[in-house]
């Protein structure tokens, strides 16, 4: 079961206020459904999220060829001109990502990332949907 999505709001401004060069938090769902999110544009954290499906499987599937890897993606990194983007595996089912400005210190990112996940993760699954029901509280942020 998701974690309430109020549960996770203070937890998400908690990341966003300890890395100020974050611009946007989004936690969805394995199949690109927004769970919650943190500054931004709610319309912008839906694309994002719907991105992040596909960029969790490709990312699985070029982990699937490097030998010995257990193919699961953790964390997937892209630099563009003006920014970061972010993407850390944050439980079953489950995803974390940010966008941060160029300024970012992106080891920083990571790390505070990594923490988040660590604290939530266990609590932040997300079934499979059956039937076009969600597969989490149905609250997106």
């Amino acid at each position: 079961m998701i974690v309430q999505r109020a549960n996770l709001d203070w937890m998400l401004k908690e990341l966003a206020d300890g890395v100020p060069q974050i611009q946007q938090i989004v936690v969805l769902s394995a199949d690109g459904l927004r769970i919650a999110r943190h500054g931004g544009d709610p319309d912008v954290a839906d694309r994002l999220a719907a991105a992040c499906a596909g960029l969790q499987s490709l990312a699985a599937a070029v982990a699937a060829e490097i030998p010995h890897s257990d193919g699961r993606m953790r964390l997937v990194v892209i630099e563009v001109g003006g920014g970061f983007f972010y993407l850390m595996e944050a439980g079953e089912g489950a995803y974390l990502a940010v966008l941060a400005d160029e300024t970012v210190d992106a080891g920083l990112v990571g790390a505070r990332m990594r923490d988040m996940v660590v604290r939530i993760g266990a609590h932040l699954t997300s079934p499979p949907r059956h039937d076009g029901q969600a597969g989490y509280d149905g609250q997106a942020g």
